[in-house]
Order: structure tokens, then sequence, then C-alpha cells
């Protein structure tokens, strides 16, 4: 499939061919949900906790006799029963974290690339580079080109492009060897350069 590729002043800069089996396939929701999900099982710190019976500050002193008091029988004052007692079955640190195939990872971008091309979310341009450190230029470009919201994907930004656009809160900066579903999806538009479509093609061939 073909691509318009434009300048930053967007002006048109030529055509691009794109990869069918990156770019042309038919979304499947089923594959970017499962990669989406175990891209934030895997970022949980998993530290969430509470203390547990054996750690609690209470004493372990046995309350009465077992029997003879016509009361319910009761071991210590930590247990989750009384108050400041333990946490019946609370949480516990541990990792979220579970496996996911090699293969579906990289079908699980292929098809999130697919739904953006699709719905007409991504724009090429030809690089990502300017002649100095000037955010609210740069916000104008961007605005001729009509981002509202844009993840920018290159192989390697030029400094004074990744300068500018730091402080723009609806752009985000992504090297083309960290693009991932969740950071895909969470963006309107889609950026990429030609370098980033290169690199791209090759890390999904």
């Amino acid at each position: 499939m073909k691509s318009k590729v434009l300048n930053l002043d967007a002006s048109d800069a030529g055509e691009i061919e794109l990869n069918d089996s990156i770019f042309g396939l038919e979304p499947r929701e089923d594959l970017i949900q499962r990669v989406v999900v175990w891209q934030l099982a895997k970022r949980r710190a998993g530290t969430h906790k509470v203390l547990t019976r054996a750690e609690v500050n209470r004493t372990k002193k046995k309350l009465y006799a077992q029997k003879g008091t016509g009361q319910a029988r009761h071991g210590a004052r930590s247990a989750p029963l009384f108050v400041g007692g333990a946490k019946a079955m609370g949480p516990v640190q541990h990792s979220h974290e579970f496996d996911l195939p090699k293969k579906v990872k990289a079908l699980g971008l292929r098809h999130a690339l697919s739904a953006k091309a699709k719905g007409g979310a991504i724009v090429i341009i030809e690089d990502s580079k300017t002649a100095a450190i000037k955010t609210n230029d740069l916000a104008k470009r961007f605005g001729k080109l009509g981002f509202t919201s844009a993840l920018v994907v290159d192989g390697e930004f030029d400094k004074n492009f990744a300068l500018s656009a730091r402080n723009l809160s609806h752009v985000s900066l992504l090297p083309a060897s960290g693009l991932n579903v969740y950071d895909i999806l969470r963006r309107d538009k889609l950026v990429l350069t030609k370098a980033a479509v290169k690199a791209i093609e090759e890390r999904l061939s």
C-alpha cells in the first residue's frame, strides 16, 4: 500500500510503499488486547502488601482457657476477628508478569499498526529535524499537520527536535526500537519518519 510523505511544514514530499503484511492486515482486537494486558501486567510493581498474623504487632498469648468460660474459642489477639489484628487473606508482594509467545507479541504489533493505518491515523514525515530549539515553532508545525495527540517514532531523534518536543503534552517521542502496542493505542495519531518505517519493516519482516 502507498502512503503520502509530508515535511514538517505540511508540504508534500512524495510517496512511500508500506509493507501490506505489517500495515495492511485486517485488525484483530483480540490479539491487540492480549498484548496490551501483557504489557500492563508486566509494568505493575506488585509491592502492595498488608501485615500477616506473623507480622502484626499484637500479643500471641491465648486470651483465655479453651473451655469452661462460656465464650467462643479464641486464640491470639492477632486474629483477623479482632480490631488491630491481621488482615485475612490480604495482598502479598508478588509479580503480576506472565509469559506471552514472541510470535503473538509481533503479531499484536502488526495488527496495532494495521488498525492505525486502516483508520487513517498514520502520518509519514520525511524526517524529524529542526534547525533550532523552538517549542512554539514546532507546536505550530504540528498544528498545521493536524496533530492533537501524536506519537512520533524515529530511528534516532535529532537533538533540537527532541528538546523542542519534550514540553508538548500532546506529543510523545519513541525510538523505533521501543515501538509497542500500548503506546501506539494511547495516541490518536502515529507519526512515522521514513527511517522509522524502514526500521519497523526490518524488525517485523
